[in-house]
């Protein structure tokens, strides 16, 4: 059910967004959570409904950022959300036996999301991004790693991806501190050629 890799969907037009999306599937990338924001609804959904074309067509997961009501009309995978979104709870219900991610920031959130029953938690950032706006405060892997080492092994069943501004570089201290993956966006969609990307973020994390 779970990838270790997770490609965040960015672009500001449904063309950008959807060549983004169909690139890095043709460069092998097997989870997609989409994410369009500053748009009009009815312009989310139909790129929405396109991206789950796309993600049939490879055999990849679609995760909804945000919108539980898209992920339950296109019968998507799971739905990913925030803090201020749909709670955990309404979700579960509106989409049973669906992937229901969470976002986190200190450990108060982290347990409150474990407490949850969330599937997964994406924990960041770890540097600043331009992807997303009003972001929360940087952790860095210092941060990382005092969040991580105060978790119970009981709690860190939950796997827990880094997100922010990821590098390349920065895999192997990732991997060390125990996280599960890392959700990525221009690492992937920018290089010529996404899918040697991707197998060495899989030497990381398998």
């Amino acid at each position: 059910m779970f990838n270790s890799i997770h490609y965040i969907s960015q672009g500001d037009t449904p063309q950008e967004q959807l060549y983004h999306i169909e690139s890095v599937l043709a460069g092998g990338q097997r989870w997609i959570q989409f994410r369009f924001k500053d748009t009009l609804n009815s312009i989310r959904w139909q790129t929405a409904e396109q991206a789950k074309i796309l993600c049939d067509t490879y055999q990849a997961k679609l995760i909804i950022n945000d919108h539980v009501d898209l992920a339950l009309a296109l019968d998507a995978d799971g739905v990913h959300l925030g803090l201020q979104d749909t709670s955990i709870a309404t979700a579960r219900v509106l989409l049973p036996n669906k992937i229901i991610g969470g976002t986190a920031n200190t450990l108060s959130e982290i347990r409150q999301r474990i407490a949850e029953g969330c599937d997964y938690i994406g924990l960041g950032p770890l540097r600043y991004t331009s992807t997303k706006k009003n972001l929360s405060p940087l952790l860095g892997f210092k941060g990382y790693e005092t969040l991580l080492t105060t978790l119970t092994i009981e709690e860190k069943k939950t796997p827990i991806i880094a997100i922010g501004g990821i590098t390349l570089e920065d895999l192997p201290f990732l991997e060390q501190l125990g996280l599960s993956g890392v959700a990525i966006s221009s690492l992937l969609h920018q290089a010529q050629h996404p899918q040697h990307i991707l197998q060495q973020l899989n030497t990381y994390f398998l």
